[in-house]
């Protein structure tokens, strides 16, 4: 199921407040993923995974940039990350379960910079937007 009107803007309302740092929570999100999921590690052989590498940082960029572009396109998200699906599956081989665990460290992340905003109401509408970027990401795997 889609999201609702009222779904798109929380999620809106908090990209917006995050700004500039949505690279850093994305990055800090890895990490989490690397440490939490260890297993992880072995889609980045050729990358230093320490906390604060340059590595971790313009990857983490890169997820922030596609979760950006996914928000911006989320009537058309299985063509909108159609490229990326391609990479995942083709090139790079990921298990979709990494997907999810992801975007688990993204919301403890989140719920760790956003205290007081990150409601019930405000998880459950970035776990489901978070849900529809995975099922376009692993739409080809199928």
């Amino acid at each position: 199921m889609a999201l609702s009107a009222r779904e798109r803007e929380v999620v809106s309302a908090l990209w917006r407040k995050m700004g500039d740092n949505v690279g850093v929570y994305t990055t800090e999100a890895l990490e989490r993923t690397f440490v939490v999921f260890p297993a992880t590690k072995t889609y980045f052989p050729h990358l230093n995974l320490s906390p604060g590498s340059t590595d971790i940082k313009a990857h983490g960029k890169k997820v922030a940039d596609a979760l950006t572009h996914a928000i911006g396109h989320l009537d058309d998200l299985p063509n909108a990350l159609s490229e990326l699906s391609n990479l995942h599956l083709h090139k790079l081989g990921v298990d979709p379960v990494n997907f999810q665990f992801f975007n688990h460290c993204l919301l403890v992340t989140l719920a760790r910079h956003y205290p007081g905003d990150f409601t019930a109401v405000m998880q459950a509408c970035v776990d489901k937007l978070l849900a529809h970027v995975t099922s376009a990401l692993v739409s080809k795997y199928r």
